[in-house]
């Protein structure tokens, strides 16, 4: 009989908070398994980075790699936090000092369809035993954003496809590293038996003692380092699983140490200094945040969106700018504050009559909106909050909708700012059925406006 015992994270989305009790339960567990005779091996699903944390900003997620090297992992893949929260110039640094592999068999670069220099499509792991462990990581394959960033995304079942055809004979047990979240790991393990373990993640599900779909084990730990999870194989002398389960932990309950926060204030201190030292501009007065009015920070927020996407129009919701801005110098630690989503500006052409349909869609949901708890998508703040327009105007009374104050043509076409969130909502469907849409990835929104605020407002380097 062989054991073999598996750690796994997912999701941190630098929730650093959890770090340090993660950190030494694994190195504990791993230590004890060892002890005990197991091969131990410990694997992170992705989304470990996110942009929200001002240390992940200010460093390009350089620091999240240097604690994931803290742990001794034996292979990570990426989560669509590190393949869309960066551009591909800026991925392909992400992990130049790890000391981990990075398995990503579903993804290659949009020009050459090659695959990252950063990255492996396997792992072949050998035990004491001599089992032979074959390790693959897919992630979430998004066909609009990924070309957006650089990259051609495969489809995850025709890339699992090949991998367990290229390496057929070469394993006696595969464990998947999936990004792809839980209704997909459970038709993988239904349509592929061959695969032994999937942890999944992406979904922020949790599975607290796994899941038996077919021939294979399913494992997941949530979200934010809520928990770790673990994973119990036993195999015979001809290197076939005969028990397999699944485990987690609660980080909570684990138990903290005196040096803990320093270490996790420390972090964010060392984010919010280092961007705190990129000054933006000079605002001649003081700009205030509203999530259910019209206030100053929107509606510079719209000729923002609106001058970066060389429009006469624009669409913004108030719950986007979480604080207000003072009078005077601001920097690029209070924008990130300020705007700390991951957005992008949006274009999208529309005949009049579809632009009037949207407007009618935005006015409908405008009550519900204002103070709708909206979570995920990119946005990180707490209310969905108030529609503003720039350029557009409305008539409560006759549904008219004016264009800078002339009424809609049927046969023109209007293009208009907004975000590339309001394509992933459910909300206004008329983007998504007739809009021509074009998402300008290059910059994040805080980017948009912190150069708008640098072009308008400059900082006077003379005084």
């Amino acid at each position: 009989m062989e054991q073999l015992t598996i750690l796994h994270t997912n999701d941190l989305h630098s929730h650093f908070e959890n770090w340090p009790r993660i950190r030494r339960y694994l190195a504990k567990e791993r230590q004890e398994a060892v002890a005990a005779g197991h091969t131990a091996y410990t694997f992170d699903l992705g989304d470990h980075v996110d942009r929200v944390h001002p240390v992940s900003e200010a460093t390009n997620g350089q620091q999240n790699v240097q604690l994931m090297n803290q742990i001794g992992y034996d292979a990570v893949t990426i989560g669509n936090n590190e393949g869309l929260g960066f551009m591909r110039a800026q991925l392909d640094h992400l992990y130049d000092h790890a000391n981990f592999p990075v398995i990503v068999g579903n993804l290659l670069t949009a020009d050459t369809h090659e695959r990252p220099s950063w990255a492996v499509d396997h792992r072949l792991l050998t035990t004491a035993a001599g089992t032979r462990v074959l390790v693959l990581g897919l992630t979430a394959p998004y066909q609009l954003t990924y070309p957006l960033a650089g990259w051609k995304p495969i489809a995850a079942m025709t890339a699992l496809q090949e991998l367990l055809t290229t390496y057929a004979d070469q394993f006696d047990v595969c464990v998947l590293l999936s990004h792809l979240g839980l209704d997909v790991d459970r038709q993988i393990a239904k349509r592929f038996p061959q695969v032994t373990v999937i942890i999944g993640s992406h979904t922020h599900h949790l599975l607290p003692h796994g899941e038996h779909d077919q021939q294979s084990l399913l494992a997941a730990a949530g979200k934010f380092g809520r928990y770790v999870g673990k994973i119990e194989l036993t195999l015979d002398g001809n290197h076939v699983v005969t028990t397999a389960s699944a485990s987690v932990v609660e980080t909570a309950t684990l138990p903290v140490e005196p040096s803990d926060q320093a270490e996790i204030t420390g972090l964010e201190d060392l984010g919010e200094s280092i961007l705190s030292e990129q000054r933006v501009a000079d605002l001649p007065v003081a700009m205030e945040a509203d999530p259910v009015g019209q206030p100053r920070l929107v509606r510079e927020g719209l000729h923002a969106i609106a001058e970066y996407a060389g429009t006469q129009a624009a669409i913004l919701n108030a719950g986007l700018f979480l604080q207000d801005l003072p009078s005077g110098i601001v920097n690029a630690n209070q924008l990130h504050q300020l705007l700390p989503h991951n957005m992008h500006v949006m274009t999208v052409t529309l005949n009049g009559y579809d632009l009037w349909r949207l407007v009618q869609e935005f006015e409908i949901a405008r009550l519900f909106l204002r103070r709708f708890p909206q979570k995920g998508m990119g946005f990180r703040g707490k209310i969905f909050g108030e529609l503003n327009y720039l350029g557009i105007a409305y008539d409560p009374q006759s549904h008219a909708v004016t264009w800078r104050g002339e009424a809609l043509s049927a046969h023109r076409q209007y293009k208009i700012a907004v975000l590339d969130h309001y394509l992933f909502i459910p909300f206004f469907p008329t983007i998504h059925i007739v809009g021509k849409n074009h998402i300008l990835y290059e910059d994040l929104l805080r980017e948009v406006f912190a150069k708008y605020l640098a072009k308008h407002y400059p900082i006077d380097e003379r005084g």
